[in-house]
């Protein structure tokens, strides 16, 4: 199997592999990858001065096939200080999702730059999380995994730490917030307190406001789920580096029994 989450066809077209493979099922990928297959588009767009995707949001539109998928991006509003990107990922004519982003002019600010907060303990040493028996390999094996707190199978907030085993793209090295964004979507299923056997609880889109780059391979994804009680949750991530924290995400959720369809 190719080491790499997709295999370009050329012309922006994309084959994925297994390893996209989501948890819920093998027939549809886990919305890590084509985050930031997403964001690659995004970030190769020319930019006219120093700058930095600040936020970035991918609406989910519907499930992404293991078969080959388009993206392109463009500036849909440009300017001297703030710029707003878009990009769509799609299957033949149906768009599967569509990302917009804010790129802004940087400057140095170390001077009044905030503190980060506490680093997360370091991933040597660290067990790996367990996951609920009813979930698929795929995308799970295509990450290495650490437990700081929390499991993925047992109710409540969970931290860990991952580590891409593969590529993005076939042939490259994946930038930080490629790797950053396979993570950030990840963080409902982290931090999930529902049997997924009796629940759904899927994400429609994903938020990521970002301060500055990650550095180094390992990511941290603390998460926390809230439900209402209509039907919608929140799930709510802080991602760190090595560092500290670096980033925040959110997914808003359909919450739903699974015999309710």
């Amino acid at each position: 199997m190719t080491a790499a989450f997709y295999v370009p066809s050329g012309d922006g077209v994309f084959l994925p592999t297994p390893h996209t493979a989501g948890p819920w099922t093998p027939d549809a990928q886990h919305f890590g990858p084509p985050s930031a297959l997403l964001v690659r588009a995004l970030e190769e767009l020319d930019a006219p001065h120093a700058s930095q995707l600040a936020r970035v949001t991918i609406e989910i539109l519907g499930p992404a096939p293991l078969k080959e998928l388009s993206a392109r991006a463009w500036v849909q509003r440009p300017g001297r200080s703030v710029e707003w990107l878009q990009a769509e990922l799609s299957r033949g004519e149906r768009v599967v999702a569509r990302a917009a982003a804010w790129r802004i002019a940087t400057s140095d600010t170390t001077a009044v730059a905030t503190p980060e907060g506490p680093p997360l303990p370091p991933p040597d040493g660290l067990p790996p999380p367990s996951w609920p028996e009813s979930w698929h390999g795929g995308y799970l094996d295509a990450v290495e995994w650490r437990r700081i707190s929390g499991s993925p199978d047992t109710p409540g907030p969970a931290t860990v730490w991952g580590r891409q085993r593969v590529a993005l793209v076939d042939g490259e090295k994946p930038s930080a917030l490629q790797r950053l964004f396979v993570l950030a979507d990840s963080g409902n299923g982290i931090s999930n307190f529902l049997d997924p056997r009796e629940w759904w609880f899927i994400n429609s889109e994903l938020t990521v406001h970002l301060r500055r780059p990650p550095l180094g391979d390992w990511l941290g994804v603390e998460a926390a789920t809230l439900v209402g009680p209509n039907g919608i949750g929140t799930a709510t991530t802080t991602l760190h580096d090595a560092s500290g924290p670096i980033a925040s995400g959110a997914q808003a959720l359909l919450v739903r029994p699974r015999q309710a369809g």
